[in-house]
């Protein structure tokens, strides 16, 4: 089993707002790590607490064979002066072990949470196009 991790940031607290950030995360997560829905066993998001207008597990709900995953919503632990409007996820996948190279994609304000996965991410998507 790997654990992909994932984060974005959304432009405002709207239901709206939040399905296009969740959405462009787990279309990026998918493409780029080439996953079997069938091999997903569950996710777990987490929201800032400033974002409150939907649950990010129900728009992935809504996704094609994500309706009947194992999935969670939590609220991120406040941090003062920490990234806004920040949704995180992190998706276990049943994956063969020979494959090493993992894309965790971190998009929008989030890619400043991990600049050293950024360079190193920037070079596999590069080599996967």
């Amino acid at each position: 089993m790997r654990a992909i991790r994932g984060a974005t940031t959304a432009s405002e607290n709207t239901v709206e707002a939040i399905r296009e950030a969740v959405m462009e995360l787990l279309d990026e997560l998918e493409a780029y790590n080439q996953i079997d829905h069938d091999h997903i066993i569950s996710a777990i998001f987490t929201t800032t607490r400033d974002l409150d207008a939907i649950f990010p597990a129900a728009i992935a709900r809504e996704r094609p064979r994500w309706n009947n995953l194992a999935l969670l919503d939590l609220q991120q632990m406040h941090v003062e002066g920490s990234l806004k409007r920040c949704i995180r996820c992190l998706v276990h996948v049943n994956m063969p072990a020979s494959k090493l190279q993992i894309y965790h994609p971190y998009l929008q304000k989030a890619k400043n949470l991990r600049p050293d996965w950024s360079l190193a991410q920037a070079s596999l998507t590069m080599s996967s196009r």
